[in-house]
């Protein structure tokens, strides 16, 4: 398994209740399933299944997050759609 950070932006970080926190994980789903099943917020779950996700500056784009291996030591960024203009 993976070390990872993860850091959460605007709505994520609102929901989440903080701005990071480390997870081992060996892929974007089962690091997505982990932080739903710890937090136990709906909202936060909500906010995750419309965020796009950054790993380590990539963006994971639209492919199936249990196919998406996390490199060691990887930082995700969780972030919701923004609003503005």
């Amino acid at each position: 398994m993976a070390r990872a950070t993860v850091r959460y932006w605007a709505a994520a970080k609102e929901a989440a209740g903080l701005a990071e926190e480390p997870y081992e994980a060996d892929t974007l789903g089962d690091l997505v399933a982990q932080i739903t099943s710890k937090h136990g917020n709906p909202h936060l779950t909500r906010v995750l299944g419309l965020s796009s996700f950054l790993i380590d500056g990539a963006p994971a784009g639209t492919r199936d997050p249990h196919g998406i291996e996390l490199p060691e030591r990887a930082t995700i960024e969780v972030l919701p759609p923004f609003a503005g203009g």
